[in-house]
């Protein structure tokens, strides 16, 4: 059968006069995303775009890969039928004869977009639920919790007949709303803070701080694999792997223990800030949430964003550990995240960290350190890569 997906949009639906701009995002990364699975014509009407196969092609495949799209919210793989009610009733009858014999009650449900089809959403609904109760004797017709619905839909391209539409991942499409730095490292937040921003339609990049020996060239792949899957949601993105052992050994050699956090994250905002924006980003994106640990309270991220020349966010800031878990695990970065190896976060960690620091404090500290010869050698050093959709 000649089958094809109606990907129906999500919010874009209710945009006004840029609606077109947030449609052409869409398609670019609808197009993006099934490249590389074969050939489709892509095209939009009635807030649908519609994927049709030019060749023999793993649909399933394709549909598994446009589930990750953000901007969609639902995915129907439907068969094409032609305008005509004798031809869509052959599809229907076709598209279940695998499926209605196994079944004990169904619902046919209709929509009619174009409305120069001579027959109304009733009428199609209860000519096709006759015709399939006189194939299927002994369905019963059900309205509330059917087995089986039966869905025709006609459109401006044709008529389209599936059994219900997936869920789509929702949100905005990714690129449609800036450009963001995500500070990832190889725990569990900061992919889920990533996820959370590509969902409401900011392009990434990443920037990751290693103290190499401190830090190994495992937890470094670690982190590449976190971004690698990513991608799958947030598409290609740059990575930024940034040298910061000189910049802990000095806070060590110069610093106060209890500070040791709290200017290393300062520092870190100041390196991502710079890098941020030489990239064409916007904002930085953290994977903090409240109150978690030492650097989280309110007072040590007021000292932190002092120290960032763009804005931060936290998109996880007032959610509990349990439910960043259950979104690492949908995303499948949690079991990469929990692999044991270091990251610079945990290197020259004070026994006892200030969780109430005040600013000015904290100035007189950095003011130990030459800060801007520091950022500066730090941004140089950074190693540029690209993680790519595979």
């Amino acid at each position: 059968m000649n089958e094809i997906l109606l990907l129906k949009y999500g919010e874009i639906a209710l945009k006004g006069l840029n609606k077109n701009n947030f449609e052409g995002v869409l398609l670019k990364n609808v197009r993006h995303r099934i490249k590389k699975l074969g050939r489709f014509e892509v095209r939009k009407a009635q807030s649908t775009v519609y994927v049709q196969p030019l060749e023999e092609v793993d649909l399933d495949r394709c549909e598994e890969r446009l589930s990750h799209v953000f901007g969609i919210s639902t995915i129907a793989r439907a068969v094409v039928a032609e305008k005509d009610f004798a031809d869509i009733t052959q599809k229907v009858l076709d598209y279940v004869q695998d499926i209605l014999p196994f079944a004990k009650t169904f619902r046919v449900e209709a929509r009619r977009s174009d409305k120069s089809f001579p027959m109304n959403t009733p009428q199609i609904c209860a000519e096709l639920g006759g015709i399939l109760l006189e194939h299927y004797p002994h369905l019963k017709v059900d309205l509330h919790d059917p087995e089986v619905r039966v869905f025709v839909e006609v459109r401006d391209f044709g008529a389209y007949v599936h059994a219900g539409a997936k869920k789509g991942a929702g949100g905005m499409p990714v690129g449609s709303s800036g450009h963001g730095a995500l500070l990832l490292s190889g725990g569990i937040d900061s992919p889920v803070a990533g996820y959370m921003m590509a969902k409401r339609g900011m392009q990434l990049c990443y920037i990751h701080f290693e103290s190499p020996p401190y830090t190994s060239e495992r937890a470094r792949l670690k982190v590449v694999a976190l971004g690698q899957k990513l991608t799958e949601y947030a598409n290609t993105c740059e990575m930024f792997i940034v040298p910061f052992t000189d910049i802990q050994e000095k806070i060590k050699a110069h610093c106060r223990e209890e500070y040791f956090t709290i200017i290393m994250r300062r520092m870190m905002m100041k390196i991502a800030s710079r890098l941020a924006a030489q990239n064409g980003c916007e904002a930085l994106i953290t994977g903090e949430s409240l109150a978690q640990v030492a650097s989280q309270t309110v007072r040590a991220i007021g000292c932190t964003d002092a120290a960032s020349e763009l804005p931060v966010f936290r998109p996880l800031i007032g959610m509990d550990k349990s439910e960043i878990v259950d979104i690492a695990q949908k995303i499948d970065t949690f079991e990469t995240s929990i692999l044991p190896y270091e990251d610079c976060c945990t290197v020259f960690t004070p026994r006892h960290p200030k969780t109430r620091p005040v600013l000015e404090y904290v100035l007189k500290e950095e003011e130990k350190l030459a800060v801007d010869e520091l950022v500066e050698a730090a941004v140089a050093g950074a190693a540029k890569s690209v993680v790519i959709l595979q």
